[in-house]
């Protein structure tokens, strides 16, 4: 079983070292694609610059919630070493997972309206759908936070013991 268990830890250091690869190349082209839009010696018109920062805004989003996620895995899963059954350690999982897309896919959202308002006005129905998504998925977290919140008040320890893991993950 302990070799089971540390198998499961290498997975999962891998994992949020490759989250972490795929957001570093996001910043890096990120990067790249501002320097297009910013670049003064450049041949670009205007809408192109925009375009292209805008496109950096959405690249950086998606770093973030990479570099997000592997967080979370890393700290979760090899850190704490906890195992997701118990209502509270599944609710500060959920909770950090939806805070990451809630946010990158609002900012998606807004990228996606900016680009196609300028670009091609007739997609501009798709990225509000992606706004109604994001809506969806904070409303439905909200109702899982509230439907669970009777489930933790039974076990107030666990509540105790992860503020104790915070400070000790912290450090």
């Amino acid at each position: 079983m302990k070799i089971a268990r540390y198998l499961f830890n290498a997975g999962y250091v891998l994992i949020a070292l490759l989250f972490m690869c795929t957001a570093l190349g996001l910043i890096l082209f990120a990067a790249y694609e501002l320097w297009l839009g910013l670049n003064p010696g450049g041949k670009a018109g205007l809408p192109e610059r925009l375009s292209a920062v805008i496109e950096a805004i959405g690249l950086l989003t998606i770093a973030v919630a990479a570099l997000e996620l592997g967080q979370t895995i890393l700290e979760e899963e090899v850190l704490r070493q906890t195992h997701v059954s118990a209502p509270t350690r599944v609710r500060r999982f959920l909770s950090r997972f939806m805070v990451v897309l809630v946010v990158a896919l609002a900012i998606e959202c807004l990228v996606g309206v900016f680009e196609f308002l300028h670009s091609d006005p007739g997609s501009l129905p798709q990225a509000t759908l992606i706004g109604f998504v994001a809506a969806a998925l904070l409303a439905a977290w909200g109702l899982f936070i509230r439907f669970n919140r009777s489930a933790e008040e039974l076990e107030p320890e666990a509540m105790e013991e992860a503020k104790q893991e915070d400070k000790q993950v912290a450090q």
